[in-house]
């Protein structure tokens, strides 16, 4: 079971409050993850990645156990402690202006 934290604008798209659990197939990864998010929240489908490049989009951020991992390879293997559940995964909107 993967914990997954939202933006509240997403979870207001999703219609959950707090956290969310997911079961994950195969190997914990972000896109995995995002595969199980958006196969159990519809309206959350090219919100997070494009649609079909399934490229992040560029103002949202993945964090887990204090590391940023926005930019490392989407089939990359998330931490163990996010893989087992002891840490959430964070979806974060990167703010941006000047």
């Amino acid at each position: 079971m993967i914990r997954v934290v939202l933006p509240a604008h997403l979870r207001i798209l999703a219609g959950v409050k707090g956290e969310v659990a997911l079961d994950v197939a195969g190997d914990a990864t972000i896109c995995a993850v995002l595969d199980a998010l958006e196969a159990a929240y519809p309206a959350l489908g090219g919100t997070i990645r494009d649609q079909v490049t399934k490229q992040r989009r560029p103002f949202v951020r993945f964090f887990a156990c204090e590391e940023d991992l926005s930019h490392t390879p989407p089939d990359s293997r998330l931490p163990s402690a996010v893989a087992s559940g002891l840490e959430p995964l964070l979806i974060v909107g990167a703010i941006a202006g000047g």
